[in-house]
């Protein structure tokens, strides 16, 4: 399929989708978010997309909505096209948060508003010394979006999201990496390659103990213990009975290293 605002390739089990309006600053426009939709479904049922790296064309990961499609006056809007609206991304946004397996963020210069919300939504962001977040929402009279109310309180908490989405100020690499946002900060020129080594790393996990994995993880903050805990058997009972598991028992019984070890291939990456 050809995209016109997006770009997305497979490199070697490594799916890379770039945000691609560079001269704008990647904003998420109708269009962005209608062709991301399109591809939601293709990364999450092809088996050979082992993770996902995330990352924005040019110096900017994306400066959040398009604020040029914002003109329309608001008398000219009724409130169902406005709700309609965060509707139509809620009708795709969950499976990107919800995709069952590993995605990395890269973000370089500016995360804003939705672009924030877009890289909360993976699950390692790596970024440069010049990437700044900023739930910038507050700023043009709106309510965040993009599910950064559901995703930011589970990453620093309520009381830091209520600063950071009441102030609207700007957080940089550091802070944010004090925040547990980031994962990992590197130079521009090697942002993408440490992102793609990171992914990388998954391609001999196991992806379906993963993306499990995740998905009960999601679901952890707003259920109980007793049904995280019926869940969790449920899903130790799924994943007992898949090769990856009875081949890595095996592994361990004739004393061979095992198939995913994060640390050996960490450490493999630093010695490149």
């Amino acid at each position: 399929m050809n995209y016109e605002t997006i770009q997305y390739e497979l490199r070697d089990g490594i799916g890379l989708l770039t945000l691609n309006r560079p001269r704008q600053r990647n904003p998420l426009s109708v269009q962005m978010r209608d062709e991301l939709a399109s591809l939601m479904p293709v990364i999450s049922h092809d088996p050979s997309v082992k993770a996902l790296v995330v990352t924005g064309a040019g110096e900017n990961f994306c400066g959040g909505g398009d604020i040029s499609g914002m003109r329309k006056p608001v008398t000219a809007r009724t409130p169902a096209e406005g709700r309609n609206t965060i509707r139509d991304v809620q009708a795709w946004l969950p499976q990107f948060v919800g995709l069952e397996k590993p995605v990395i963020a890269a973000v370089d210069g500016v995360c804003y508003g939705a672009g924030f919300s877009l890289a909360l939504a993976a699950d390692f962001i790596v970024c440069t010394p010049r990437a700044r977040f900023c739930q910038a929402f507050v700023r043009v009279g709106l309510v965040p979006d993009f599910s950064a109310i559901f995703l930011l309180p589970r990453t620093v908490g309520l009381h830091k999201a209520k600063e950071l989405m009441f102030t609207g100020r700007v957080v940089d690499a550091e802070e944010a990496k004090s925040l547990g946002i980031v994962f990992e900060i590197h130079q521009p020129e090697s942002l993408l390659a440490a992102a793609m080594a990171i992914a990388g790393r998954f391609r001999e996990a196991p992806t379906e103990s993963i993306g499990i994995t995740k998905t009960l993880l999601n679901q952890s903050f707003q259920s109980d213990e007793r049904l995280m805990g019926e869940l969790e058997g449920f899903a130790s009972a799924t994943v007992k009975t898949l090769p990856y598991h009875q081949e890595a028992v095996e592994r361990f019984l004739a004393k061979e290293p095992p198939r995913f070890d994060w640390d050996r291939l960490a450490g493999e990456d630093k010695t490149r």
